[in-house]
């Protein structure tokens, strides 16, 4: 199975709600650079989850976990995880990879009860059980599925070191970067008319706003020096994916992307809009 990253096009950040959790109001696109998943047979009475270089359970074996309390009843698995998608990087590779072990069960439990799961799993899970690109609302867990745009490329600069995104979304707090709570109603019509007929994202490029950008920065200023990097090969716009700390430039094309990532050197990714099929 693939599950592949997911890139925030924009990401407006309203005040913390009484749960400690932030509104949103983002667009979400999957791309071609994915994680892999192989399932097999186990090879005794227990499920087993191997994910190289994670170090404790991670999402993938909660999901797991989480699939038997609600009742599946399969023989057990074993899932090992091929990591492609840079960890702690704004991506959402560890919400992928418990989205796809979710669809496993998609024919076996109430797709209620799988909702009810993503959503105890994390903010990012419940949009990635059917990744396509949407309109993502509440704390992650209201998603909008929007016609695919128009292909476009990306070159992703991700830090050698992770960012945690409880540390951002509290950096921000401080800064005061968020929004109250008609902003984001406001900018959700916005997106939707923008985005309503398919254009590519730089045909609204004005929208493609992260309020996370500034505290991403504040605790990693290396941020800032690798979207300057993306300015200068020429992309035609530049952001903070989600949380940080991955810088990315947006390109109308693969070749105008590949380019500016062999300028850039061998940290750069380059990848298109859209899941790899």
């Amino acid at each position: 199975m693939i599950a592949p990253a997911k890139l925030n096009l924009c990401l407006y950040v309203g005040r913390p709600r009484e749960d400690g959790l932030h509104e949103i109001c983002s667009l979400f696109v999957p791309l071609s650079l994915s994680d892999r998943l192989h399932v097999s047979p186990a090879g005794g009475l227990e499920d087993e989850v191997v994910c190289r270089g994670i170090e404790g359970p991670d999402l993938t074996a909660r999901a797991l976990a989480a699939l038997r309390e609600a009742g599946w009843m399969q023989w057990p698995v074993r899932i090992e995880v091929e990591k492609r998608i840079p960890v702690a990087a704004g991506l959402g590779g560890g919400s992928a990879d418990a989205a796809a072990v979710l669809r496993l069960a998609s024919a076996d439990v109430d797709p209620g009860r799988l909702a009810e799961i993503a959503e105890a799993l994390g903010a990012d899970v419940p949009s990635q059980v059917k990744p396509a690109f949407s309109l993502v609302g509440g704390a992650g867990e209201r998603v909008t599925p929007l016609p695919e745009p128009d292909p476009f490329a990306v070159v992703l600069l991700p830090d050698p070191e992770g960012l945690s995104t409880a540390a951002v979304y509290s950096e921000a707090d401080r800064l005061g970067t968020t929004r109250e709570e008609g902003e984001l109603e406001r900018f959700r019509g916005e997106l939707l008319g923008a985005a309503a007929a398919g254009a590519s994202p730089l045909d609204y490029r004005e929208l493609l706003v992260n309020d996370l950008a500034h505290a991403a920065i504040s605790l990693r200023p290396t941020i800032a020096e690798a979207l300057t990097k993306l300015t200068e090969t020429g992309a035609e716009h530049v952001l903070v994916t989600g949380s940080g700390p991955t810088a990315v430039g947006l390109f109308a094309n693969v070749t105008d992307a590949e380019e500016a990532a062999s300028a850039i050197g061998r940290q750069a990714i380059v990848a298109t809009s859209g899941m790899m099929r």
